[in-house]
């Protein structure tokens, strides 16, 4: 039985440096794995409940409740349920499978767009937080995806956030963006989630997906004070002329709570990050004989471009590795994601011998595929079947490329999520 990360490494690895390069993105994934990081960081001893460096006397609470949001919370919530067993009171996960759990409600939602199921899931998740008390203690899950997951609109319909989040997408905004603007549309996020659980005791385990680790903007920080404002969020709005081009009637913006008697009780713990995806993926190339160069662990910028800065990168004998979040302005009708718009990209600038790859850590690219591996094979196969990457670009068609090409990398949901993993090495002269 094959141990790889990636379903397809086999038929991808045909060389020395396809493989190596593999084997350091399968590094990267293999080190976030979510289960890893909760029986690492969440231990219980007896009465006392230690996360990270924090600890907790469950014998002070009458009621330990579990919410978990985001594309790690299902695997979180099956561990963690463990781990309180019979102190647990009552829970609910809301994630993008299910979660095997018996006293935690699971409940499957969509990404990247929200629908009615995330909706009534997150009234739920509402109901419960108002049911709690002071002497009570609520612990959370928030992890990628959880902005998308959580859906409670302030005075419109989910429908309505959706074409608000493609309509920003395809203009290329940033996820702080996007995240400032569903906060002062949301009900739960932006610290509403804080705001609902008071006076009771707040734990949140932070899985974090988002460039420079901003608390604030993991899962739009339903359990973090805000300091966005409505004005900045009507300043985005206004931006990309949101309200002209999703046809939105002069929708109310909601301040997020301000006053920190909300946030007294919450403690907030980071316990995954794409820095352990680095450090492994840096490991195992320097394992493999390279130099290796971390690049940016906060690379952003439009797709294409940080595929061509990748291409030209890494010396000779040198693998180049970066983490991070990339946007793609949509003007063509094409399929595909970042990860593999970063590929395509650099299929157009590679210099001598450099492979280059881009890998979304939760294992969706906006596709069936995590991402994409470029490099002259790919590149010459591509004249054989006469397919033209510029062509594919300009219609952001990169899945249908790789697809013909056989670029795609295939991993399935991996059920975590710390942004997306790149690296670009050159073999030795």
């Amino acid at each position: 039985m094959s141990t790889h990360a990636i379903k397809n490494f086999d038929a991808l690895a045909t060389t020395k440096i396809r493989r190596d390069c593999l084997a350091t993105i399968e590094a990267g994934l293999k080190a976030i794995d979510t289960r890893t990081a909760i029986r690492k960081s969440v231990r219980r001893d007896g009465r006392s409940l230690r996360v990270g460096d924090r600890k907790f006397d469950l014998a002070k609470y009458r009621n330990v409740y579990f919410v978990g949001i985001g594309k790690a919370a299902a695997d979180s919530a099956a561990l963690i349920e463990r781990i309180l067993g019979a102190r647990l009171t009552d829970g609910i996960v809301l994630d993008v499978k299910a979660a095997k759990t018996r006293r935690i409600k699971s409940v499957v939602g969509t990404h990247p767009f929200p629908s009615g199921a995330n909706t009534r899931a997150t009234g739920e998740i509402i109901g419960l937080l108002k049911q709690v008390e002071s002497g009570d203690l609520v612990i959370t899950v928030v992890s990628g995806g959880g902005s998308a997951l959580l859906c409670m609109p302030y005075g419109m319909k989910c429908g309505e956030i959706v074409t608000i989040t493609k309509t920003m997408m395809r203009q290329g905004a940033s996820i702080g963006e996007m995240n400032v603007v569903r906060k002062h549309l949301s009900e739960i996020q932006g610290g509403q989630f804080a705001r609902l659980a008071y006076p009771a005791t707040v734990l949140g385990i932070i899985f974090s997906d988002v460039v420079g680790d901003d608390l604030a903007t993991v899962g739009s920080g339903p359990t973090v004070m805000d300091l966005s404002t409505v004005a900045d969020a009507k300043r985005i709005m206004d931006k990309y002329d949101l309200r002209k081009a999703c046809k939105l009637p002069d929708c109310e913006l909601r301040e997020t709570p301000k006053d920190p008697i909300y946030f007294r009780d919450v403690t907030n713990v980071l316990v995954m990050s794409n820095a352990v995806a680095l450090a492994a993926m840096e490991k195992e190339a320097s394992k493999r004989g390279y130099a290796v160069r971390v690049y940016s662990r906060t690379l952003e910028g439009e797709a294409r471009e940080v595929g061509r800065l990748l291409a030209g990168l890494p010396k000779p004998g040198e693998m180049v590795l970066a983490a991070g979040e990339t946007t793609v302005t949509v003007k063509g009708k094409g399929t595909g994601g970042r990860n593999q718009e970063v590929a395509l990209g650099a299929l157009l600038a590679l210099e001598d011998g450099v492979t280059v790859v881009s890998c979304a850590s939760d294992g969706i690219d906006n596709s069936s595929a995590a991402g994409a591996l470029a490099d002259k094979a790919v590149l010459e196969r591509s004249k054989r079947l006469k397919l033209d990457p510029k062509t594919y670009l300009k219609n952001n068609d990169s899945h249908g490329f790789f697809g013909s090409t056989g670029g795609r990398i295939e991993t399935g949901m991996t059920g975590a999520n710390v942004s997306d993993l790149m690296l670009a090495a050159r073999p030795k002269k």
